[in-house]
């Protein structure tokens, strides 16, 4: 089972409710509507619209709407998670409690292809990554060492130096960045 995360709630109707939008992505994913049942306490949970399931998704905020898509998502148990910067979205906490799930899933032995510019998101969550440069594969290998690479070239394209690994530092002809 292969669970794209590309545009999330892509598939949702708005004029029907929550619990009617999991079942129906559910029966997409090849999920009995039994079976979604069983999972429809973890999908709220983790949602936290435990009290809006039977109310229409015209009436989520666009937060509510995000997390209930992922919520979705996550818990239809994949074998591939394709994740294409959806965890850029949302609040902090939220964001947080996505890259821990999609961690703790991918330990489970979910494989996730993950595809981001967040460069902490990659070092915490893959264990090998792809540097994609205008379509062309840059670099694959051992995520510090692929990141390190990519952001010295776009440093270098940006007119900067390259990122001084002792001092941490950045610098251009008006200024330098110390971290």
């Amino acid at each position: 089972r292969v669970v794209p995360l590309l545009g999330l709630g892509a598939t949702f109707q708005p004029e029907l409710a929550a619990r009617e939008n999991i079942l129906m992505n559910a029966a997409m994913f090849g999920i009995s509507a039994r079976e979604a049942e069983t999972r429809m306490e973890a999908i709220q949970e983790f949602a936290g619209v435990g009290h809006f399931l039977d109310v229409p998704l015209k009436r989520f905020s666009s937060g509510m709407y995000m997390r209930l898509a992922f919520s979705v998502a996550i818990n239809m148990k994949p074998d591939l998670l394709l994740a294409d910067e959806v965890l850029a979205v949302g609040d902090l906490e939220f964001q947080e409690r996505c890259l821990e799930r999609v961690q703790q899933e991918g330990r489970a032995g979910m494989a996730v292809i993950f595809v981001s510019h967040d460069m902490a998101a990659i070092q915490r969550l893959c264990d090998r990554v792809m540097w994609l440069n205008a379509g062309e594969i840059a670099m694959i290998g051992d995520p510090a060492e692929v990141i390190s690479a990519y952001e010295n070239a776009a440093w270098a394209v940006a007119g900067r130096r390259a990122k001084d690994k002792r001092t941490g530092s950045h610098r251009n002809e008006r200024g330098e960045i110390i971290f």
